[in-house]
């Protein structure tokens, strides 16, 4: 025991190193590469192949342009003209060319309109919007203006998602805090993993921002966000796994070093099994098209990586260097012989593996039956995101094209861009303003070498319509015939087509590569082929149940239209987290199959681990649902998507449908292996008599 309690403070020490050099860079993430304008789009795409070249012949070409529109439902008047004409002079010095161009009427005269692109950078453009509203709350009364363009949208976002590491890290602490203390039903051992989790968390952050500076990772938004969830999420499972077992090994042990070295002996393969499957399935993300998913697979990744490394070395240290007291009230005593069986112990799971043993295929079948009808609700849903369903509460951006919409041509405010070689710009313009659909095409702006030209092509629907990404396939098309013209068409309605097309193909591609790495890793954990291929079956209707059943919550809630890319991140998270609990409880059935034969090996395994999956599975939803305090509508169904696909896993499919699979399957569940006996046998107790009669 001395060798373990060296090896302890030894751990200690280095974990010490660790925080020392890493915590010091958590707090740079947001200076780690992954603001460039491409970073969530396709990388062939021909969008993003204009960006580039047009970034390359039109330097500050991503400068944001800041539209402002002013409405008079009874006409714009004398007063409201010079008024418009006095904010454009102002705007002047917010402009990046010291002038803003005349304001445009409308053909209805209800409106006026104001673009210019602004002195600032995508970071500082926010500040620059507060300067245009408040210049505009003096306007004439009667007068409604509103800001959009892509500066406001930047705004919008910054107030949206400004702080959102900070944001989701308080309240994935929290909801974890509140469910460990519920859990433990003690004053102080919850700290312990709460702690472990949160150093995890700035740890993983670190090592993020080294990934970014240094390896070139794209570090977005978004990505840190969801690293944080996993990292509290995944991280609080594997500490309620292991302490479980800690826990169970204390009343065999009088040596607390000696239970936690049998605890997690115990525990080590389910976790490392688990963490695999997380990071092997992110790390599938490198193989899509859609770039914001290839910088999600490496940073979450890594968050995931150092939570096992946190959770299955530092808090074991710090469990057993604190002592038994940290169970108050309920401290787990050493009572040697003593055996209380499994009804003493899990009374409650006790009767539901019994009762589910009886019939296993009637309940099994019935299960999956629900779980089909559960999904016919994804029909439901559209996977496109019209303008108005972004945020989940009212923004500027968004109510400024409205009102451009209602008085200018639909597609005004987002026109479709074209970059063409110089020489062909009449015969593009010609081409593009012939296309129906297209309502004018002008030329705006030549490059200073003299070979390229930008072209706007206004869209006659708004921009986010079908019938506008009809126009604009058909505008690709014409132009692309134009000899010579070598021309690139994006905008935002581009962009929605090219995003949509890249991830249908990341559904088709990653999707697959995620399950074969997901059974992959059972076969090895499992030493088995039939029983991978069935609990991957079934994390597979799961995702699909969860995807139905949160369909129908969102219809009620107003929110039916989905980001395209979001079935892919809800198929990787449910199918990699689901299987937590598959293998959580199948690694322990194994054991016990070893022991005490097939049948009541399975139904001992869930009633031992039931009461700690669940909490696992009510503490990973909850932590998926803090997305949804996030205004936007994208972060709310990721979190309600997981949230009830963790549920569902933990309750119905790990409760019901596999242990029940598995026994009515018997014992080629196991083919072509066969469970042995992890530890020497021992007589089974009265229960699990019990469970094998």
């Amino acid at each position: 025991m001395k060798r373990l309690r060296y090896l302890a403070w030894l751990g200690l020490g280095l974990w010490v190193g660790a925080v020392v050099l890493l915590i010091p860079l958590a707090g740079k993430t947001s200076d780690a590469p992954g603001t460039e304008a491409t970073l969530n789009l396709p990388r062939s795409a021909e969008v993003t192949r204009e960006l580039v070249r047009e970034q390359q012949a039109f330097p500050g070409t991503e400068t944001p342009v800041a539209v402002i529109v002013y409405v008079r439902p009874t006409g714009i008047t004398a007063a409201d003209r010079a008024a418009v004409d006095a904010d454009r002079s102002a705007f002047a010095v917010l402009s990046r060319d010291n002038a803003v161009p005349p304001a445009v009427t409308s053909a209805d005269r209800q409106a006026l309109l104001l673009s210019f692109p602004i002195a600032a950078d995508n970071k500082h453009a926010p500040a620059i919007v507060k300067q245009i509203k408040a210049r505009l709350a003096d306007t004439p009364a009667g007068l409604a203006t509103a800001v959009t363009g892509s500066a406001s949208a930047l705004a919008d976002g910054d107030e949206a998602f400004g702080g959102v590491e900070t944001t989701l890290l308080l309240a994935a602490a929290g909801v974890v805090a509140v469910l460990l203390l519920i859990t433990y039903r003690s004053p102080v051992l919850w700290v312990v993993p709460l702690v472990c989790v949160g150093l995890a968390s700035q740890l993983a952050s670190g090592l993020v921002y080294l990934l970014g500076r240094f390896a070139g990772v794209p570090v977005a938004d978004s990505s840190r966000g969801i690293m944080v969830v996993l990292v509290f999420g995944a991280g609080t499972d594997y500490a309620l796994l292991l302490i479980a077992r800690y826990r169970e090994e204390l009343r065999r042990h009088a040596d607390r070093y000696a239970a936690m070295a049998m605890a997690w002996r115990r525990s080590f393969p389910a976790i490392l099994a688990s963490a695999a499957t997380i990071a092997v399935g992110l790390l599938c993300l490198l193989f899509a098209q859609v770039n914001a998913a290839r910088g999600m697979g490496p940073v979450a990744a890594a968050g995931i990586v150092v939570t096992f490394a946190v959770v299955t070395t530092l808090m074991p240290v710090l469990l057993v260097l604190l002592g038994r007291w940290l169970f108050w009230p309920f401290i787990p005593r050493y009572s040697p012989g003593a055996d209380p069986g499994i009804v003493a112990q899990h009374g409650i799971w006790h009767r539901l593996a019994e009762r589910i043993g009886r019939r296993p295929r009637r309940v099994w079948t019935l299960t999956a039956l629900l779980l089909a009808v559960l999904t016919l609700g994804v029909f439901g849903l559209r996977f496109t995101v019209p303008a108005d369903q972004i945020y989940t509460k009212p923004v500027d951006s968004v109510a400024g094209q409205l009102l451009i919409a209602a008085h200018y041509p639909q597609g005004t405010s987002y026109p479709a861009r074209i970059l063409a070689a110089t020489g062909s710009a009449d015969r593009v313009v010609a081409s593009a303003a012939a296309v129906p659909g297209v309502s004018a095409a002008r030329q705006v702006d030549a490059s200073a070498d003299g070979r390229w030209v930008r072209i706007d092509a206004v869209l006659a629907d708004p921009a986010d319509s079908a019938a506008a990404e009809a126009t604009v396939d058909r505008l690709r098309t014409a132009v692309h015939a134009v000899p010579g013209a070598d021309a690139l068409v994006s905008g935002q309605t581009a962009t929605t087509i090219d995003v949509r097309r890249a991830a249908d193909h990341d559904n088709v591609l990653v999707m697959p590569l995620i399950l074969v790495a997901v059974l992959v890793v059972l076969v090895v954990v499992l030493r088995a082929l039939v029983a991978p291929v069935l609990l991957v079956a079934s994390v597979v209707l799961s995702y699909a149940a969860a995807m139905g059943a949160a369909a129908w919550v969102l219809q009620a809630l107003g929110h039916r239209y989905m980001d395209p890319t979001l079935p892919l991140w809800t198929f990787l998270f449910l199918v990699t987290l689901g299987v937590d609990y598959t293998i959580f409880l199948m690694t322990r059935a194994r054991e016990e199959v070893g022991k005490v034969g097939h049948r009541a090996g399975i139904l001992a395994a869930l009633t031992v681990t039931g009461a700690v999956i669940t909490s696992a599975g009510t503490v990973l939803a909850a932590t998926f649902a803090t997305l949804t305090v996030l205004p936007a509508v994208t972060p709310l169904q990721v979190g309600l998507v997981v949230a009830l696909g963790v549920l569902l896993d933990t309750a119905v499919v790990r409760t019901l449908l596999v242990p029940t699979l598995a026994i009515d399957v018997g014992t080629r569940f196991w083919w072509p292996g066969r469970p042995v006996h992890v530890l020497p046998q021992r007589r089974p107790s009265r229960a699990t008599v019990d469970l094998a009669a």
